[in-house]
C-alpha cells in the first residue's frame, strides 16, 4: 500500500518511547486538550505498532524495544523515517545513545530516511541545557556527516511539551 509509511521509533531502554507513542495516539484521536495523566508504561520487549492518520496519510510508528538494539537493522529496510529518542536526564546514557545513533545513521537502508532526534524528559530537574547535551552528544558533527535530513526537538512525553511538534514533523515527512 503506497500511502502507508513506516517510522521506526528507536532509543535505549527507559527513554520514554512507549509513553511517546501512547501520547501521540491520544492526540491523534482526541486532540491536545485530552492528554490527562500519563498512562502507565512498561519497557517494551519486542515491538509495538501504532497507526496514526496525518493529513490523510497513514503512518505506522514501529517502536522497537531498547533491548532489541542488536536486531534493529533487520527493521531498517521497510522504513521511511526514524525517530531516535534520548533521555536527556540520564547523562550516563548519553554517550551510548550517541554510539547507537551513529550506527543507525550509517546503515545503508536508512541513507535517505528523514531523522528526528528527540531529547526527552526536559521536564526533569537537574538536567543539562539543550546546548550542553547537544555538545556532549556531538550533534553538530553528527548533522554535518550524516546523509539524512536531521531535525532535533526537545520533548517531555510526560507533560506533553513538544508533542505537537513531533506530530508536525511526522506530517511533514509523511507527505513526501
Amino acid at each position: 500500500m503506497s500511502n502507508k509509511q513506516t517510522c521506526l521509533l528507536l532509543g535505549a531502554t527507559g527513554v520514554g518511547k512507549t509513553l511517546l507513542v501512547k501520547r501521540l495516539q491520544m492526540i491523534n484521536l482526541h486532540g491536545l486538550g485530552e492528554l490527562g495523566t500519563p498512562p502507565p508504561t512498561l519497557p517494551t520487549v519486542g515491538t509495538n505498532l501504532t497507526d496514526l492518520t496525518l493529513k490523510r496519510k497513514k503512518v505506522t510508528v514501529r517502536e522497537l524495544g531498547g533491548c532489541m538494539g542488536p536486531i534493529w537493522p533487520s527493521y531498517f529496510k521497510d522504513c521511511s523515517s526514524i525517530i531516535f529518542m534520548v533521555d536527556s536526564a540520564n547523562i550516563a546514557q548519553v554517550s551510548s545513545s550517541c554510539i547507537q545513533l551513529l550506527s543507525v545513521l550509517s546503515a545503508e537502508p536508512l541513507r535517505n530516511a528523514s531523522v528526528l532526534i528527540l531529547f526527552n524528559k526536559r521536564d526533569m530537574p537537574c538536567i543539562m541545557s539543550l546546548i550542553e547535551i547537544k555538545s556532549l552528544f556531538r550533534m553538530d558533527d553528527i548533522i554535518a556527516s550524516a546523509t539524512q535530513p536531521i531535525t532535533t526537538l526537545e520533548l517531555s512525553a510526560r507533560s506533553g511539551q513538544g508533542l505537537q511538534e513531533v506530530l508536525r514533523w511526522l506530517e511533514s515527512v509523511a507527505v513526501k
